[in-house]
């Protein structure tokens, strides 16, 4: 009976662990990247067309060995809380593995802690980006592929710096050729179609 217990409530504990296991909360991971974006606070963004250049890197003001862990950045567009409103599909969870803030990402690269050089990147804002009010974080990643810090390009709160994208709305003219090439092929297909089953009924007479 005391065995059956044991193991019962061995069981209800590692059952309870589970959901916890590779839970990485964001308000554990401690800011030590610094990153800035060109947009200007208020800015207006084309998606398909304008381009933002940012940078990251460690901030220079921590200690010697703080990166130490650090294998890989990714820099992420997310979603300010003005464009979370109403809004479940984007919205922010402590638990990141099922937050919804960043989910646009920008560029992943390596970091070698020797080297403490700020990297930079343009990227072009794709045109499925939804319009909407955005800000910039970069995360870092331990070997484990887990989060262990960030930086991001507004405050706290996430109200300063921030700026828009615009969608672009309309189909793509690839997709209109493609369109007027099909309706072209299916009324050729038709015609052929037609004359080959002229030819077959007056062989029939």
């Amino acid at each position: 009976m005391a065995a059956r217990r044991l193991l019962l409530a061995s069981l209800v504990l590692s059952c309870s662990l589970l959901p916890c296991y590779g839970a990485v909360l964001f308000s554990s991971l401690q800011k030590t990247l610094a990153v800035t974006a060109s947009p200007t606070s208020g800015q207006v963004l084309k998606g398909g067309v304008d381009k933002i250049t940012v940078t990251w890197g460690l901030n220079q003001t921590l200690a010697a060995g703080t990166d130490s862990t650090y294998k890989t950045i990714k820099v992420k567009l997310c979603y300010a809380p003005l464009s979370q409103v109403d809004r479940a599909w984007r919205k922010t969870v402590d638990r990141i593995k099922k937050d919804r803030t960043c989910q646009h990402k920008i560029v992943a690269r390596p970091y070698n802690s020797a080297n403490k050089t700020f990297q930079s990147l343009e990227w072009t804002v794709q045109r499925d980006v939804p319009t909407a009010t955005y800000f910039i974080r970069a995360y870092a990643y331990n070997a484990d592929e887990s989060e262990v810090a960030y930086g991001q390009t507004t405050d706290a709160h996430k109200t300063t710096n921030l700026f828009q994208v615009e969608s672009i709305t309309g189909r793509h003219m690839t997709m209109d050729v493609c369109s007027i090439c099909f309706s072209v092929f299916s009324v050729v297909s038709l015609l052929v179609f037609f004359y080959i089953e002229k030819r077959k009924s007056k062989r029939s007479q």
